[in-house]
């Protein structure tokens, strides 16, 4: 672990690096900005306690100029007396994640860094476990592992976020999952509708209000700002915020500070902003419904979620994780799917995405019986988009019963789910083996498709097969 100490008390410093006992871990000692620089552009940082007095060189901010070379590294400043802690405070709206006030005890510098060291123990930890979760929760496609990449880059930075997509694609999943990447993953994740909230009083639930500001303020209110001090807040469906609203929420990220309704003082708080919408903020934009300003600061960074149809490839793995939150929740014991639910559930559109999913497992749980959930039981809206080919499997498995396709008991991948195509394949086979001596035409039409598309079926998948 490398730790820069960045200070111009010469006796400071030298008195830290000769009592610096903490192991594997090594001090870099740093007296002026030439110095600082030459150290941040030479060395692996993981943890920078820098004076308040080195903080700006030349016009060129120390704390930004860190972050973009280490994005991961801690940054703690330390300020010397009372004039210096304004200066320390506008460092954290740059990535600093906190200040301390001189004198301090070597030995309070080394419990700061082995703390720092033991979180970064667990994220290194949790990485390959989380990749593994987001690779099969949000989809293996390009589309995907282009996001995931860029979260991985942005999460341990202070960085505003958009989020867009189709109501129910994951916004608020993906929003959760920046915050649990970053450096304030200990710290509140406040998630908001603002949708949701009544107009006369959406702005005294975000920024809180003082006794008496307006009729029922009885007490003074912490808003939904302050509840996320320290860490992130997720503003959904930030596009039906009113234009007055939109000028609070611009004057935050522009300086970090909120006003309580009905009180003449401004509050400095640390929150992070990620923001997502469903609707085209453009256009909302030409249309003098949301400022062009503000999109622009929400818009540094901005992800786009693909609806949930266009990843098919991860909806067996979100069937078996959402099986595995219901079933406890509703206490049921559920260990597989019959080969005909497994196929409507891979064939289904989802205009509502992966919270319409959600609903649709929670539905077929609830009326499972035996432990596996069968084609009856989902929701007819399911149903009806996969008639005839699957109430048709389906009377084929009564009259040849077949052993449930396993579900996925977690997701460490040791065991195989079934691909769309590979499920497809099975189930031709397992319809022309039903149907031996049949005509192709007859066929084709109790699948409920043409001809055509079965014999082209028939050739990809290398499938034996004569009238």
């Amino acid at each position: 672990m490398q730790i820069l100490l960045a200070d111009p008390d010469a006796q400071f410093v030298h008195s830290v690096f000769d009592s610096w006992h903490l192991p594997e871990s090594v001090l870099l000692p740093v007296l002026t900005e030439r110095e600082l620089i030459a150290t941040i552009e030479q060395k692996s940082i993981d943890l920078a306690f820098i004076n308040v007095q080195l903080l700006l060189h030349d016009g060129l901010d120390i704390v930004s100029f860190l972050k973009e070379r280490h994005p991961i590294a801690e940054i703690i400043v330390l300020a010397d007396h009372a004039s210096g802690i304004s200066i320390a405070e506008n460092a954290l709206t740059r990535g600093a994640s906190r200040y301390l006030k001189k004198p301090i005890k070597i030995s309070a510098l080394e419990e700061i860094a082995q703390k720092c060291k033991q979180q970064q123990r667990e994220t290194s930890a949790n990485r390959l476990m989380e990749d593994h979760v987001l690779d099969s929760l949000l989809g293996d496609t390009p589309e995907m592992r282009k996001i995931l990449k860029t979260v991985y880059k942005i999460a341990p930075t202070t960085s505003t976020v958009l989020i867009t997509g189709e109501s129910g694609s994951g916004k608020e999943f993906l929003a959760n999952v920046v915050h649990r990447l970053s450096k304030r993953s200990s710290e509140p994740f406040v998630a908001v509708n603002c949708g949701a909230i009544p107009e006369n009083i959406v702005e005294s639930e975000l920024f809180g209000s003082r006794k008496g500001a307006f009729t029922g303020a009885i007490a003074d209110k912490k808003g939904l700002f302050e509840a996320a001090s320290g860490g992130t807040l997720f503003l959904d469906e930030v596009g039906e915020l009113s234009l007055a609203t939109q000028v609070k929420l611009l004057r935050f990220l522009q300086n970090k500070e909120i006003r309580r309704v009905g009180d003449s003082e401004n509050r400095y708080l640390d929150v992070r902003i990620i923001a997502a919408t469903n609707k085209n903020l453009k256009q909302a934009m030409l249309e003098g419904k949301f400022r062009e300003d503000l999109y622009y600061r929400l818009n540094t960074f901005h992800l786009h979620l693909p609806p949930l149809r266009e990843r098919q490839i991860v909806i067996p793995r979100l069937v078996s994780y959402f099986i595995l939150k219901y079933k406890q929740e509703h206490g049921k014991e559920v260990n597989g799917l019959d080969p005909a639910a497994q196929m409507a559930l891979a064939a289904y559109r989802y205009p509502g995405n992966i919270r319409e999913l959600e609903n649709i497992i929670e539905h077929a749980i609830v009326l499972s019986e035996g432990g596996i959930i069968r084609l009856e039981d989902l929701p007819e809206t399911v149903l009806q988009e996969n008639l005839p080919s699957a109430r048709m499997l389906l009377s084929l498995q009564e009259q040849q019963p077949e052993e449930p396709l396993p579900l996925l008991p977690d997701l460490s991948g040791k065991e195989k789910i079934l691909t769309l195509g590979e499920l497809e394949r099975q189930y031709i086979i397992h319809t022309l083996t039903q149907l031996k001596g049949e005509k192709l035409d007859e066929i084709a039409k109790i699948l409920g498709i043409s001809r055509t598309t079965l014999w082209r079926k028939i050739k990809e998948n290398n499938i034996e097969f004569s009238e």
